[in-house]
């Protein structure tokens, strides 16, 4: 990007502010983006990612570079991360007829036991083998309402061990690429900083993150803080009602170090701003900040669902990428940077052909 375009300031013309009851409606939240913008292959510079700064009081956007975030950053700000691993959680084996089954793991529901969506899921009923190979098979135990199945694994020692070798990474249905090709995104669909394994989604913000940002953010003052939230289906789940007082985002759990809690904590004594990166962050930290006591350390449940009305209570800044129309995660950065000017900056993000979704660009608001 050159130097003009970086910089490049476009002032906000507030439009008519909408009804609040209207904002309500999921059909609100929607918007028109060309399938050429949405980013089906990452970046060969994880930090080389346009970036869109939106200034909340002054109600004004401009294009700039992820590489200007320290410099968009103030000393004595507390970025959080999320350093949740994601794991190959896509196996494909053949049933006893030889068909073949691809299951997608979702969630462990105890030892050996996994929730998956699955294909054919008609044809996978409860007592069907599905044998993966020599070394890992699985049985489906029962189907749940919702059309998904319960599968108990049979294999010898660590069962992600087993992941590990044969899995591929479940990559979002609109990354259009030959599902069972080369496992090129192992590396690249994670962040840098990824420690503890659990997600069958990377916290798709932090992937523009380098060891190079990452030092100039702590030489500039900034405290880096991360915190575990393994990313669930329920982050991407659609949301299917229109009334969206009536949508729930499915609970994820998350898990805070000593060392985070104190830093946390200290910065909201001390009233330094909290710059939550992803809405996976933001939505640990702002389902800590709804019980109103001090953040402790341990692990928990993230259960809550930001709705247009949510007031912030702990984030004051938050990086993200640009995310599918008519999602929770689309509602959730609009209740945080406002609804009029987030849509307005979407519009001005596919006008000036940024690239979206997880390998897309992304959008700084504080």
């Amino acid at each position: 990007m050159s130097a003009n375009v970086a910089n490049r300031i476009i002032v906000h013309c507030p439009v008519p502010r909408r009804n609040t009851l209207s904002m309500h409606s999921l059909s609100d939240y929607d918007f028109h983006l060309p399938d050429e913008l949405i980013a089906n292959h990452p970046l060969a510079d994880r930090s080389a990612s346009k970036m869109l700064f939106v200034d909340r009081k002054a109600k004004r956007f401009a294009d700039h570079a992820f590489r200007d975030l320290p410099s968009k950053l103030n000393k004595g700000d507390t970025l959080v991360l999320n350093n949740t691993a994601v794991f190959p959680a896509r196996l494909i084996g053949t049933t006893e007829t030889g068909g073949r089954a691809e299951v997608f793991l979702i969630r462990e529901e105890s030892a050996n036991t996994w929730e998956a969506l699955a294909r054919p899921a008609r044809r996978l009923h409860p007592g069907k083998l599905i044998t993966f190979d020599d070394q890992l098979s699985g049985t489906v135990v029962r189907r749940t309402d919702s059309g998904r199945i319960i599968i108990e694994f049979d294999a010898e020692g660590d069962l992600f061990e087993h992941f590990n070798r044969i899995g591929k990474t479940p990559l979002p249905p609109y990354i259009k690429r030959d599902p069972d090709s080369a496992d090129h995104d192992r590396d690249r669909y994670q962040t840098v900083y990824a420690a503890t394994r659990g997600s069958i989604a990377a916290p798709t913000a932090g992937l523009h993150f380098t060891p190079e940002v990452l030092a100039e953010l702590r030489a500039g003052g900034i405290t880096i803080a991360e915190i575990t939230l393994h990313v669930g289906y329920g982050t991407f789940e659609p949301v299917r009602a229109d009334d969206l007082s009536q949508h729930r985002v499915l609970p994820e759990q998350y898990s805070i170090s000593p060392e985070t809690a104190e830093t946390l904590n200290t910065a909201q004594h001390d009233k330094s701003r909290i710059v939550a990166v992803g809405t996976t962050t933001t939505r640990v930290l702002e389902t800590l900040a709804a019980r109103n006591v001090s953040i402790q350390p341990g692990s928990g449940w993230a259960d809550l669902t930001v709705t247009p009305q949510h007031k912030f209570r702990s984030v004051g800044g938050l990086l993200t990428n640009f995310h599918l129309p008519k999602s929770s995660l689309l509602i959730l950065v609009s209740a945080f940077g406002g609804y009029e000017l987030i849509m307005e900056a979407y519009r001005h993000a596919v006008a000036s052909s940024y690239r979206f979704y997880s390998y897309g660009d992304c959008m700084l608001i504080l």
